[in-house]
């Protein structure tokens, strides 16, 4: 599956590291944050793929806990 969120990150650098720390989930195939269209886009299997979402949001907020992402 194969999902697109809106997202609000303040700076490139912490685009990038939430690239890397979604990329590192178990369970993920792929992931890009792009900092320039304030989008993600996340690729992982269909079943589970809910409770995966759960976990891409607590790594980004680890990174700027007060980043707004929108599902």
């Amino acid at each position: 599956m194969k999902k697109t969120l809106c997202i609000e990150v303040d700076c490139a650098s912490c685009a990038a590291k939430m690239e890397q720390a979604v990329n590192r989930l178990p369970g993920v195939e792929s992931a890009t944050v792009s900092f320039m269209t304030q989008k993600m886009v996340v690729e992982g299997p269909d079943e589970g793929f809910d409770k995966l979402m759960q976990q891409v949001v607590k790594a980004c907020r680890k990174i700027e806990p007060d980043c707004e992402i929108h599902l």
